[in-house]
C-alpha cells in the first residue's frame, strides 16, 4: 500500500531538523521523465536488499521445533476452575497433568 504524505514547501518547528538544515537543501521536486527513469532498488542494489529481506526475515519470535497446536475443548465448568485457580500458567500445568496422563 502506497502512503500519500503531504510534501512540506515551508520550514516548520519541532520536526526533528533546523531551519539552517532546511535551507542547506536544495531538492526541487523531480520531473515526469526523472521519474519515469527511476528502477527499483532492487534491481539497482541487489546485494544491500537481499541483506535488508534477510533482516526482515528473521524478525520475530523464532521458529520452535515442535510448535504447539491449538485445539477446542470442552470440559466441566469445575474442572476448568480448578485449573484456573492454579494462576496466570494454569494451562502449562494442565498440559504438563496431560502428558503424564499420556505416558509421555
Amino acid at each position: 500500500m502506497t502512503v500519500k504524505r503531504k510534501t512540506l514547501e515551508e520550514f516548520q518547528p519541532g520536526r526533528g531538523y533546523t531551519k539552517e538544515d532546511w535551507d542547506a537543501v536544495d531538492s526541487p521536486p523531480l520531473t515526469e521523465e526523472e521519474l519515469a527513469s527511476m528502477r527499483p532498488f532492487r534491481e539497482v542494489f541487489p546485494e544491500l536488499a537481499e541483506k535488508i529481506e534477510k533482516e526482515i526475515a528473521a524478525r520475530g519470535r523464532p521458529r520452535v521445533e515442535a510448535p504447539k497446536v491449538a485445539v477446542t475443548l470442552r470440559l466441566d465448568p469445575d474442572v476448568l476452575e480448578k485449573y484456573k485457580a492454579g494462576g496466570k500458567d494454569w494451562r502449562a500445568i494442565m498440559a504438563a497433568e496431560l502428558r503424564k496422563a499420556a505416558g509421555l
